[in-house]
């Protein structure tokens, strides 16, 4: 008797890259589908776990603040806009800076916490370097820019609280 329990056409009785293997096949025995890849277990490591997007705020800080940023300002913008829950605003004194800030950021924040910026603008110019850490958007300017924009200002309205790298975080008071 050729048959088995599964049945299928023996040409695609062959594995490798190129497999055609249907992934269930029906079952005379049992009358049934039958799964031909069965759910193998698996142990979920937690040697790096998702970060509460504060932690990510405060890891994005910290790595800034790493390279000398200065007037690091962290906004909470839940409960403002939808797209993000933290801005991180920091500014580097040169374009040169910026670029290294952004770098530090980049590099730190994967290497702590898994993170990684989805997208990144103005990278090159470096005058206002944005990344997208989707939770968090950081924005790292020149002095010069930072005063233009002003960001700051911009959401006054969303609670603000000054980076310090000691763990005591100062919040900002609301300026006309």
């Amino acid at each position: 008797n050729r048959r088995s329990n599964a049945v299928f056409p023996p040409r695609f009785a062959r594995s490798g890259p190129n497999d055609r293997r249907p992934r269930f096949v029906w079952s005379l025995k049992r009358g049934t589908l039958v799964d031909l890849y069965p759910f193998k277990e698996f142990v979920i490591s937690t040697e790096l776990t998702a970060p509460s997007t504060h932690d990510l705020a405060l890891a994005i800080a910290a790595a800034a603040d790493s390279k000398k940023a200065s007037n690091i300002v962290i906004v909470d913008m839940r409960g403002l806009v939808a797209y993000t829950d933290y801005l991180v605003i920091a500014t580097g004194q040169t374009a040169r800076q910026t670029k290294a800030i952004a770098d530090a950021i980049r590099k730190q924040v994967k290497e702590d916490t898994g993170a990684f910026a989805r997208r990144v603008e103005g990278d090159r110019e470096a005058d206002w370097v944005l990344m997208d850490f989707i939770d968090v958007v950081v924005h790292i300017f020149t002095p010069e820019a930072r005063e233009f924009y002003r960001l700051d200002r911009l959401w006054r309205q969303a609670p603000q609280t000054v980076f310090d790298p000691d763990g005591e975080q100062q919040p900002v008071e609301a300026s006309e």
